[in-house]
């Protein structure tokens, strides 16, 4: 059973999003929260698989909540479900930690999928979305992902290249292992070097970084 957390100022919209997720095998709605403070409280006392946030909310926001899990050292995929296609404000949340972007005129298949990739260790965004940064990126439109460090890219082997793409596409390592036929412990070893490689630390960063520099087609 996958947990969810879902953090919305709404009220009505958390009913609907937790009444729609009911509908959905596997899947449990197991806190509530109106802003992102009392989303570290309900995170804290129920720990779920995955997290459903807002961005725009009073008081404390969702880029707010993104820095207070990493500061935190809470580490919960965080799916970020708004209704503003802002590109700057994707890649605010996308720095900020975020492992999910989707807008909330998304299917509730969409949704459930999303939920589900994530808890499985994928990042997924909006194809519309990841298409306009990596336009904006190259540009020049839009600021580039902030590196992990000064740390110099690394050239990737073709297979650790293959691997990066199926990042990209939000497959997880399980996913990852049946495309390209490798064990799953030998995709965890070509995901630690393809981080390594771009001096990142996590999945998401990964791809925003391969994206600048034009690793991704």
């Amino acid at each position: 059973m996958i947990r969810v957390c879902v953090v919305d100022d709404q009220t009505l919209v958390r009913q609907g999003i937790r009444s729609l997720l009911d509908l959905a095998t596997g899947i449990e709605v197991v806190a509530e929260a109106d802003d992102g403070l009392s989303a570290l409280t309900a995170i804290s006392e129920h720990p779920p698989d995955v997290v459903l946030l807002d961005l725009r909310m009073p008081r404390h926001d969702g880029i707010w909540t993104l820095r207070a899990l990493r500061d935190s050292g809470i580490d919960v995929p965080v799916l970020v479900l708004t209704t503003f296609d802002d590109d700057e404000l994707a890649l605010q949340a996308l720095r900020a930690g975020a492992r999910g972007y989707l807008l909330k005129d998304v299917t509730l298949d969409q949704l459930v999928g999303a939920v589900r990739t994530l808890a499985a260790g994928g990042t997924l965004v909006q194809p519309a979305i990841t298409d306009r940064l990596l336009r904006a990126i190259r540009d020049g439109d839009a600021s580039p992902p902030a590196p992990d460090g000064e740390t110099q890219i690394q050239d990737l082997t073709e297979r650790e290249l293959e691997v990066l793409r199926l990042l990209a596409g939000g497959y997880s390592n399980r996913e990852i292992a049946d495309a390209l036929f490798l064990a799953e412990g030998t995709v965890k070893n070509h995901v630690s070097s393809v981080l390594l490689k771009l001096g990142t630390r996590d999945r998401t960063r990964a791809v925003l970084r391969a994206l600048h520099h034009g690793l991704l087609s």
